[in-house]
């Protein structure tokens, strides 16, 4: 698909496609154990060529361990892997109007050079390798055309939003808080404004940091729809899967500080863990990529965080249950028990350190929150109290970037490297 014409932004011809996987959400088919091969790569297919809010969906389903059920992850996951290879592009021609349109100048007025072909394609825009009048060699963000009526069509399908929640164990567990949450984030993903400022707040953060690299903004070439920034080039998460061990563990440690240091101590955090938003160098550095879905940590929940983690690294167990309350804000019961049980496993990595995250750990995890909720459900627990603001993404980026670290596959001091930055 090259032609953004060829995108159904409507809500019924997003909601035909979906039901060509035998779903009205296009989400629940990842969540059963019938059926076959086939369909599992049908799902990929469908989701992942639909862009917008269903594209990353099928894109979240297919890189986290234990959101499709085992017997067909696998042909799922390679499915998914290959359409991301050749995702669709939008037209040279329609990026182009966009990019005059957005920036107020023709083409070669605003770039010495510009390359036609994408080098990289996702669910909201495509990326092209560009060189400025100034020299910079720049990577142009360019939303697709037609991109953000086919989110708005998702973000009103319900179904859609709460098949994503399901595959958490978070659906109808007081969604309908958490959908209006889920429709803000995506709706600030549309607007480039935001994630140029993100990624250079983040950048200030972690400055003078020698491992983490995030690229620098180009604020004149940047708009609502068009972002443009440094050029960064690198192993992808795969190709650095390969490297020596003592490599994975240095990278591994770099990942994690990135995460947690921007939660701890910038107080916010990047939550679209994708494997395609990290390029890793030859001198060791790791380049962070897409600040589109940044979510702020609440002040009244900055101080119990610190103290969380601190506690976790510090192998506290009754401090750590104490923040545990105060941060899910439990009243005690059944439900207090069950979410006190996920977030203690969820921390294994400080309070077991060294630790060797693996995808069966990430797929329990999953597993752990989604019985969870099917618990709490059944039983009518009414101790029950909704997830607080924001620890949806949470779980969304520890989710997604724990099954990062397993694909690294290495035994790390997750707790040596907290207490490097929590001093």
């Amino acid at each position: 698909m090259s032609d953004e014409t060829k995108l159904p932004s409507g809500r019924l011809g997003r909601l035909v496609r979906l039901a060509e996987i035998g779903a009205r959400t296009g989400t629940s088919l990842l969540l059963r154990r019938e059926g076959d091969d086939g369909a599992a790569k049908r799902a990929a297919e469908v989701l992942g060529n639909l862009r917008g809010v269903a594209a990353k969906v099928g894109q979240m389903a297919g890189y986290i361990d234990g959101l499709v059920p085992e017997e067909h992850r696998d042909a799922y996951q390679r499915s998914m892997k290959t359409l991301l290879a050749g995702a669709p592009r939008s037209s040279p021609e329609a990026i182009r109007r966009l990019v005059e349109e957005e920036l107020g100048a023709p083409l070669d007025r605003l770039f010495a050079e510009w390359d036609e072909t994408a080098v990289a394609s996702a669910s909201i825009g495509q990326v092209h390798r560009a060189r400025t009048l100034e020299g910079a060699e720049v990577a142009v963000k360019v939303q697709h055309p037609g991109v953000a009526e086919a989110v708005e069509s998702d973000l009103k399908n319900a179904g859609l939003l709460e098949g994503a929640l399901s595959m958490m164990g978070t659906r109808k567990v007081g969604s309908a808080k958490m959908l209006e949450e889920v429709r803000a984030r995506f709706r600030e993903e549309l607007d480039y404004t935001i994630e140029a400022q993100n990624q250079i707040e983040f950048a200030r953060i972690f400055e003078g940091d020698p491992k983490i690299l995030v690229p620098t903004v180009d604020r004149d070439r940047s708009s609502r729809r068009v972002l443009t920034t440094e050029f960064v080039r690198g192993r992808t998460l795969d190709e650095a899967s390969a490297l020596p061990e003592r490599d994975r563990v240095a990278l591994c440690r770099t990942l994690w500080r990135f995460v947690y240091k921007g939660t701890l101590v910038g107080e916010m955090f990047n939550a679209d863990p994708h494997p395609g938003n990290y390029f890793f160098q030859d001198d060791g550095r790791v380049a962070f990529l897409d600040f589109g879905c940044v979510q702020p940590i609440p002040e009244k929940r900055r101080g119990v965080a610190r103290k969380l983690h601190r506690a976790a690294v510090e192998r506290d167990e009754a401090t750590f249950t104490e923040a545990a309350k105060i941060m899910l804000e439990t009243r005690g019961g059944d439900h207090e028990k069950r979410v006190l049980s996920y977030i203690r496993r969820a921390f294994e990595p400080q309070f077991s350190s060294p630790f060797r995250i693996t995808r069966d750990y990430v797929a329990s995890l999953v597993h752990h929150m989604r019985d969870a909720g099917k618990e709490t459900l059944k039983s009518g627990d009414k101790s029950f109290v909704p997830m607080p603001e924001g620890m949806l993404f949470m779980n969304r980026l520890q989710f997604g970037f724990y099954s990062v670290l397993a694909r690294l596959d290495v035994e790390v001091d997750y707790a040596e490297e907290e207490r490097s930055f929590m001093a």
